[in-house]
């Protein structure tokens, strides 16, 4: 059974990125699984996106250009629309991080890396 319509993977690591995506497929919680190594280009993905889908971003924060923090704060304008579930998947230990994220009412969970099938079940 498909929970989401769509998951977009945001992390600029594209080893995490392949992981994930085989991590996620066993999971069978979605048809369709697209991954981006830059935010930015994540975002305009999502600003396309109509705002019935049901889509899953799991988003990492440390990146270049466009970090996970800035992200979150240009989907901002998007969210009212949408009914998105975003979870941070860092490698951050930083309780500061997990707090953070906890600012953003559109953030549902965070995920110290690496995935595993429970950490992520368990928020959904």
């Amino acid at each position: 059974m498909h929970l989401f319509d769509i998951i977009v993977l945001i992390d600029d690591d594209p080893i995490n990125n392949l992981i994930n995506k085989r991590l996620i497929k066993k999971l069978e919680i979605s048809p369709q699984i697209i991954e981006f190594l830059e935010a930015e280009k994540a975002l305009s993905f999502i600003q396309d996106l109509s705002p019935s889908t049901k889509m899953l971003a799991l988003v990492d924060i440390n990146m270049p250009v466009m970090n996970g923090w800035d992200f979150l704060l240009e989907y901002a304008p998007l969210e009212g629309d949408r009914k998105d579930m975003i979870i941070m998947l860092s490698s951050s230990i930083d309780f500061q991080d997990r707090q953070k994220s906890k600012k953003f009412p559109y953030v549902k969970g965070f995920i110290e890396k690496p995935l595993t099938p429970d950490k992520l079940q368990n928020l959904l």
